[in-house]
Parts: C-alpha cells; sequence; structure tokens
C-alpha cells in the first residue's frame, strides 16, 4: 500500500484517523448549507483533528482561504486572498501554489 494512502484505511469506525495528514484541500459547494457546513463545520472538525493547514476554495468569493496553525480546536491564522493568486502554504507543507490553473475548475 502507498505509503499517502496509509492515513486513510478505515479502522471500523466512521471516519479515518488524520495522523498523517499534512493539509486538506477544498471548494466550497453550490448548497444551500455551504456556509455552515464548508465555510464552518468543516474548518472547525479539521482543526480540532489537528490537521496543520486547511486551503479552502471560495466558489462564491472567489477567494482562497489558507486556514493553518490549529491550537484548542480552531486555526490560528487565516489570511484570504482572491482566487488565482500565488499561495504560500506554510510548514509542513511548505509550497507556492499558482492557483491560477485552479479558476477553470472552481465555478
Amino acid at each position: 500500500m502507498p505509503l499517502a494512502c496509509a492515513p486513510f484505511v478505515p479502522d471500523g469506525g466512521e471516519w479515518a484517523d488524520p495522523k498523517g495528514v499534512l493539509m486538506v484541500l477544498e471548494a466550497t459547494s453550490h448548497d444551500a448549507d455551504t456556509d455552515r457546513r464548508d465555510r464552518k463545520e468543516k474548518r472547525d472538525g479539521y482543526a480540532a483533528a489537528g490537521i496543520p493547514v486547511h486551503l479552502l476554495i471560495d466558489r462564491e468569493s472567489c477567494t482562497l482561504t489558507v486556514h493553518s496553525d490549529p491550537e484548542d480546536g480552531s486555526y490560528r491564522d487565516s489570511p484570504s486572498l482572491p482566487d488565482g493568486a500565488s499561495v504560500t502554504v506554510p510548514a509542513p507543507v511548505d509550497i507556492t501554489l499558482d492557483t491560477e490553473p485552479l479558476k477553470e475548475f472552481a465555478r
């Protein structure tokens, strides 16, 4: 089994163990409950699980938000940028991501 898949092997529960997950990349949906689910509940759940980085592509506001530095169930740093911008994803990912190519998929 590839190492990258190891954190997602189920152990009998509904949720997989987030140990080993460095980042979640996600785009908001066009559903009626997007604000509650995609912008709040998922963000808070990822932070509570200790996932270091959550990159949210917000298709409604055309922004990218890099949530990082989780502590006590919330992210301490959450800068937002316009979509298409170059985004610095902090450690432990530690990359600069050109999001211009993602714009066509985020509409």
